[in-house]
């Protein structure tokens, strides 16, 4: 009786001791729980650095020359935020650094001519290029056009379009996402562009990756061996090189041709699959009327012609020139309807200027 007494006795002591371990532990768990929480509420609170733009324009008077020496005002509601600039020879002003997110006050003012405000606030990296912008003269009660300078805004077009890649890393520049806002380059653009897509790494890994297929199927008829893999890497990269040279700069230069695709983007399917299609038969003219795209078919030829020069003789001849045209062609077409409607998805590119 007294040993069972006593066994009664240890067991009540042991259950306030487990309850009391359980109830430590349920503690621990909902404070560690907690802390979790706030830590993950904390990171998605957290948002992405924004990134300073830009605000650039040129000032024209009604002839079209350019104003040098006016004053460009850029105000914001902090002390800090007010800069001043003033036109350089060509009329053109810029403002680097500017802060996202921050209503500003742009004022243009010149000797003779009506002072010219407009609001603007910015998006993180955005470049704004002010266009089509008019102010009355003082005294004549004429107008001036402050406009973009339309080299320094193919320029910054094209620095943009430079950072356009394909999931990151295909570069994807000649493609403009613009859209009514044209702005022509000029032939300095057009080389630099061509010569940036020809040297850049992925585009010579492209070379080398087409000319170890060629290798593996032991085509064109060059040997084995690292002599044989040479061979096919120069008769893959003479003609690539020959294609961007001549259809990106050499032509569009001589022709006064656009070489870039216009992304359309908008409007039905079957107008934007024929806009895709018709992209290597029509292109911009730098006066931004559409025209016969003569450059691409003249790069498409030249780069054919240059790898039947290439070939050993045995796989040249007219028929390989023009078997050769006629896949380029149809690859230019695969790539124009995939930049419609796929790879704009997976392009990294630059803030759209308006």
């Amino acid at each position: 009786m007294i040993h069972s007494m006593g066994l009664s006795g240890s067991f009540c002591r042991t259950i306030p001791s487990i309850a009391l371990r359980i109830s430590i532990r349920i503690a621990a768990i909902i404070v560690i729980a907690l802390a979790f929480s706030a830590s993950v509420l904390a990171q998605d609170s957290q948002t992405p650095e924004a990134l300073p733009g830009q605000i650039m324009g040129t000032v024209l008077d009604v002839n079209g020359d350019a104003v040098p020496g006016a004053t460009v005002t850029l105000a914001g509601p902090q002390p800090s935020d007010h800069r001043t600039a003033t036109t350089n020879e060509n009329g053109f002003f810029k403002f680097d650094g500017v802060t996202p997110g921050v209503s500003y006050q742009v004022a243009v003012g010149a000797q003779g001519f009506a002072d010219w405000t407009s609001a603007v606030t910015l998006n993180s990296g955005e470049v704004k290029m002010f266009s089509s912008v008019q102010l009355d003269l003082a005294a004549q009660e004429t107008t001036v056009r402050v406009s973009a300078d339309t080299t320094e805004i193919a320029t910054e077009q094209m620095k943009l379009e430079e950072t356009q890649r394909v999931f990151g890393f295909i570069p994807n520049f000649y493609i403009s996402y613009e859209g009514d806002n044209f702005v022509p380059l000029t032939a300095g653009v057009k080389f630099k562009l061509a010569l940036r897509v020809s040297r850049d790494p992925v585009t010579i890994a492209g070379v080398g990756f087409v000319a170890a297929i060629r290798q593996a199927n032991r085509y064109p008829d060059y040997g084995e061996g690292m002599k044989g893999y040479a061979e096919r890497f120069g008769a893959t990269a003479g003609p690539a090189f020959t294609d961007i040279m001549i259809g990106g700069a050499i032509l569009p230069s001589v022709l006064h041709q656009d070489p870039r695709y216009f992304y359309q983007g908008t409007g039905t399917t079957g107008s934007r699959l024929r806009h895709a299609i018709l992209g290597p038969f029509i292109c911009k003219g730098d006066n931004g009327r559409w025209q016969p795209n003569y450059s691409s078919v003249g790069g498409d030829l030249a780069a054919a012609g240059i790898s039947n020069l290439y070939f050993p003789k045995q796989n040249r001849g007219a028929g390989f020139v023009f078997s050769t045209f006629g896949i380029g062609t149809a690859e230019r077409i695969i790539s124009t309807v995939g930049q419609e409607f796929v790879l704009s998805k997976f392009t990294h590119r630059g803030t759209r200027v308006d």
